[in-house]
């Protein structure tokens, strides 16, 4: 088996924003804010060259391969997150038992799920903002690890295990339950 001397992708910058690297820490700084991330555990080399950011190892087997693509798409979404932001939308879903949502300083309180007595507390991450309204919820931040990750609690909270769920197939069988909250769109905030 051989292997390829060198795996490298090229970034491209644009205008507007700043990227700062020393010793293989990233900082991004844009017109919504700034990310920094730290990339100095992989076995990669990471260097801005004028409006260019080259990531590339040397010897590289399969799997550092895939680091090089994978820190490209991390530098990538946090240039974006710093130019145009990141909103995630969830829709809240109930037949019977009307859900209540509430944003309570830092947290996302979820009452009266499948009529429940007990609330579903979920902490707001720090550079995330929440909105919700009676069938809808809008998570936005610039950072699309945080939102993504926030976005999936706050489905994964309102999952039932154990239960049948409506298939999204249309066969036969248990009508199962549909309650819950569900991501239904991604997209940019500009």
């Amino acid at each position: 088996m051989t292997y390829a001397p060198i795996a490298s992708t090229i970034v491209k910058v644009p205008s507007g924003v700043t990227v700062t690297i020393a010793n293989n820490k990233v900082t991004v700084k844009g017109p919504m804010g700034s990310l920094e991330r730290d990339f100095s555990s992989l076995p990669i080399i990471i260097e801005k060259e004028n409006n260019d950011i080259s990531i590339y190892t040397f010897f590289a087997d399969r799997k550092t391969k895939a680091l090089v693509g994978t820190v490209a798409g991390h530098i990538n979404n946090m240039i974006l997150g710093v130019t145009r932001g990141w909103r995630y939308k969830l829709k809240v879903v109930f037949s019977h038992f009307p859900m209540n949502i509430k944003v309570q300083g830092k947290q996302l309180v979820i009452e009266n799920f499948l009529g429940r007595k007990s609330k579903i507390i979920i902490p707001i991450p720090d550079g995330v903002k929440v909105q919700a309204t009676k069938d809808d919820i809008i998570v936005e931040g610039i950072d699309k690890e945080t939102v993504s990750h926030f976005a999936a609690n706050v489905e994964m909270a309102t999952t039932l295990r154990g239960k049948d769920r409506i298939s999204p197939h249309g066969r036969e069988g248990t009508p199962g339950v549909l309650d819950g909250i569900y991501v239904y769109a991604t997209e940019f905030t500009k």
